[in-house]
């Protein structure tokens, strides 16, 4: 896969897509990350990337004309439907579809190049979503400065579904979420700390009764940290 990062802090990435499973996808050649600067497509000689709103009011909106010429630079093209199959524009927005492991799977299967387009500001000119962006993406109910730490979460969250990225092919396989419920329990040695032990049940070999426990248990926390997972008005599966 390859990922496009439009940004106008392209130094916010500098470091953080270098550490653990996207460095190591990017040395085996699984996913090719490129960050690019806005500002570096700005028209005018003061490097302009945003302006006052039509219609009045607070703050300051990301201009259109950067935006285009990056994607034409990214993406070879500026009409949407004349992007090259396999091809995702997401605008990172509070607006958005939710982030949920089940769209990041959608994404990681479907595509080969996504593009994120970071906002800024107090939005981004509509004519950039109208035009350029296949889906609005937001990874919460709640507001950030801007989209690279949005970018950031969506990028580990795709690299680690690419085939080859984990050591264990069925790790992503039985993440949170993955079948609709939160991750069971897990442990570690030593068996015993501080007078709490690791319950029986994974120390006696039997790995029928270890899976079993496992979905309890995943049903257990799920029902009492996220019962809105669960199908049913009263929680039930």
């Amino acid at each position: 896969m390859k990922i496009d990062v439009l940004t106008i802090f392209p130094e916010f990435f500098e470091q953080v897509f270098d550490f653990g499973i996207i460095r190591r996808a990017k040395l085996a050649g699984i996913v090719e990350i490129n960050v690019h600067d806005i500002r570096e497509f700005a028209i005018d000689k003061h490097k302009m990337v945003d302006d006052r709103p039509f219609g009045g009011g607070d703050g300051m909106v990301m201009k259109p004309e950067p935006i285009f010429a990056a994607i034409e630079k990214v993406v070879c093209t500026s009409d949407r439907d004349s992007y090259p199959a396999g091809t995702s524009v997401v605008m990172l927005s509070p607006q958005g579809r939710p982030f949920k492991q089940s769209i990041a799977k959608e994404i990681a299967g479907e595509f080969t190049h996504l593009v994120l387009i970071c906002g800024r500001y107090e939005g981004v000119d509509e004519r950039v979503n109208d035009a350029l962006v296949t889906e609005e993406i937001s990874i919460g109910d709640y507001v950030l400065s801007g989209g690279e730490p949005a970018a950031i979460v969506v990028v580990d969250s795709l690299v680690r579904l690419l085939p080859g990225a984990l050591g264990s092919e069925t790790s992503a396989e039985n993440d949170s979420f993955s079948d609709g419920l939160l991750d069971c329990p897990h442990y570690t040695r030593p068996a015993e700390f501080r007078g709490m032990k690791v319950p029986e049940v994974l120390l006696n070999g039997n790995h029928a009764e270890i899976e079993k426990w496992r979905a309890e248990k995943a049903l257990e926390k799920t029902r009492s940290i996220r019962k809105d997972l669960l199908k049913g008005e009263n929680g039930d599966m």
